[in-house]
Order: structure tokens, then sequence, then C-alpha cells
């Protein structure tokens, strides 16, 4: 049943959908949350684990964790991720530094719960390592990180290790996804005034 001048008399519709994009906007920034959450987690459980494997796996004393698949195995690494880069100790640490600045920059950004924990995991991982950069011998810049997780035919490696990567496969889902940082959609587009459809009765 519709009004005079074909208007319509159900206006749940129009009132419904100014507080639907309220709360999807308030759904987008809670999102942001995340991420700290995340970072803090990760960075807190590399550290942890980092410090456990000095003292317990000290002296070369390898463990079977899972049989022959997981070994704990401690080493000092002077590169990156997995053990790549071993002579640019100074330069991946200047790296890490202007990484964790970008990360932080771009996060500000972050509206979406799955590019809040990616951003989360990378500034754990890159922050874990650079850590034991900054702090660990021989130096400033030029610490070693601690590797203690070694699989079959696989560079040992280390939880910040594993956040960097789980970041980076999450950063490429959320492009092949068209994710923005602020969870809209590429096909989203904003609508002008006049672009949406006149209502009934409004037409000559």
């Amino acid at each position: 049943m519709q009004a005079t001048g074909g208007a319509s008399l159900n206006t749940s519709d129009r009132a419904e959908s100014p507080r639907a994009s309220s709360s999807s906007r308030g759904w987008r920034r809670g999102a942001w949350w995340a991420f700290p959450v995340t970072a803090l987690l990760a960075y807190g459980l590399d550290l942890g684990t980092k410090t456990w494997a000095v003292r317990a796996l000290d002296g070369g004393r390898d463990r079977e964790l899972v049989g022959d698949l997981l070994t704990l195995h401690l080493t000092f690494n002077p590169g990156a991720a997995f053990s790549t880069g071993t002579q640019f100790t100074v330069l991946l640490s200047c790296l890490a530094i202007a990484a964790v600045c970008l990360v932080l920059a771009f996060s500000i950004r972050v509206r979406d719960g799955l590019w809040a924990v990616a951003f989360g995991l990378l500034l754990a991982g890159v922050g874990g390592n650079l850590t034991d950069r900054l702090f660990r011998e021989p130096g400033p810049m030029r610490g070693h990180v601690v590797d203690f997780l070694q699989l079959p035919n696989w560079p040992v490696f280390n939880v910040a290790d594993m956040c960097i990567n789980v970041a980076a496969g999450l950063i490429i889902l959320q492009t092949f996804r068209g994710v923005a940082l602020d969870g809209s959609r590429g096909r989203d587009e904003p609508v002008e005034p006049g672009d949406g459809p006149e209502p009934d009765g409004a037409r000559p």
C-alpha cells in the first residue's frame, strides 16, 4: 500500500540504513584493536620462547619435539629470516627499523580485522628479530638472532620468522580478495547525491 504521490508507507528500510552504516563503521574502528593485541601476544611469545631456548638448549643439546619432524636446535643467526643474508647484519637491522616504522604508519589506516591481524603478526615478527639484533651479542645493530626450530631439509627458524610468513600470506590473501585496509572492497563505490534511484512520484 502506498500513500499519496506514490511514496511508500514502509520507512523501516530507510530508518535502518543509517544505523547499519554507523554499526559497520563502529565495527571497523573496533577491528583495529586486533592489531596491537596480536602484536603484543606474538611478540611476547617470540621473546619468551627465545629466552627459554637459550637456557634449555645451551651447550648444543638438541631435543626431538615431534620425532624427526621437528627438532629443537639452538643457533645464533646473524642474517635474516631462515638464515639468509648473513653478511649484511647491520643493513638488515636498518631495514628492520624502517619496516617497523612503515607497519606502524600503515596500521593507523587499518579498519579490517584480518588486515589488523596481518599487521600485528608482521610487527611482532620484524620487531622480535630486531630486538635480538639490538640487544644480543656481538653488539647493537650486529646482534645474532636466536633460532631454535628445525624441520628436515629446512633452515633453523623461530617464532618471529613464522609470524612474518603468516603475515605475508594474509596480506597476499587480502590483496587477492580486493579488501582495502579500511575493510572496503574495490567495487564498493560511495553513492553521490543524485546517483541513487529517484523516489516514487519524483519522476516527471
